[in-house]
């Protein structure tokens, strides 16, 4: 058969199966699509937002805690008790800010994933992406208090996923097109680039065989009249 580079190359995804499929493949440059590194990034983002929420808070009050409670205690000068009170500080800071960070950073994951996900599979953005993905990630982070947990983390969901949803549309119109958009358009360009370079190899192709095939004919002709 002929060789694999010299197919035809494949179009754009054209189903929603399709383009979710892609999202969690590399393309030729060994690259992961841009919304699985947007996921990525506002995990890390929102898990150091969730560290400092919480942690810093920690880190004053764990700090006050230690200088009320050891009034008392003697201290070899002031820095030893200056720095024992930001130790306490720290172990506060780390303790508390872990439990929002993984918290934060899970919540932020999940949404992102769902979200991006419907963005992907019905090829648009808009509204009702961002509130899906809001209330599945809100009932399913309060799902373990029960029914009215799960009714309550449904509708915080939703009211969070609306304005965060909005600002983020309002954002990328600012920017000109969706990150959706941007994404059918570099597909399109990429399959036209790939489709006339496979056009260009056809012809070159075509044209060394009709060489070859002269060339063929006329030493054929040559035989026949020395014979």
């Amino acid at each position: 058969g002929a060789p694999r580079q010299f197919g035809r190359p494949a179009p754009p995804p054209q189903t929603g199966w399709e383009r979710l499929s892609e999202l969690w493949r590399r393309d030729e440059r060994q690259r992961y699509p841009e919304e699985t590194i947007n996921i990525v990034k506002s995990a890390f983002t929102g898990g150091l937002i969730g560290w400092l929420y919480g942690g810093l808070p920690a880190f004053y009050q764990g700090r006050k805690a230690f200088i009320e409670g050891s009034q008392g205690e003697l201290f070899q000068n002031r820095a030893d008790a200056v720095q024992s009170a930001h130790r306490a500080g720290l172990r506060s800071f780390i303790r508390y800010g872990w439990r929002w960070s993984w918290r934060v950073a899970t919540f932020v994951t999940i949404f992102n994933t769902v979200c991006t996900g419907l963005a992907v599979y019905r090829n648009k953005t808009t509204i009702g992406n961002f509130a899906s993905a809001g209330a599945f990630t809100g009932a399913l982070f309060r799902m373990h208090l029960g029914l009215q947990g799960l009714a309550g983390g449904f509708v915080f969901g939703t009211a969070f996923g609306i304005p965060a949803g909005g600002l983020l549309m309002l954002m990328q119109k600012l920017a000109g097109e969706t990150l959706q958009e941007k994404r059918n358009r570099e597909r399109r360009e990429l399959y036209e680039q790939k489709l006339a370079e496979w056009q260009s190899r056809l012809s070159v192709t075509e044209v060394l065989g009709q060489m070859e095939s002269n060339a063929q004919e006329g030493v054929e002709t040559e035989g026949a009249g020395e014979s």
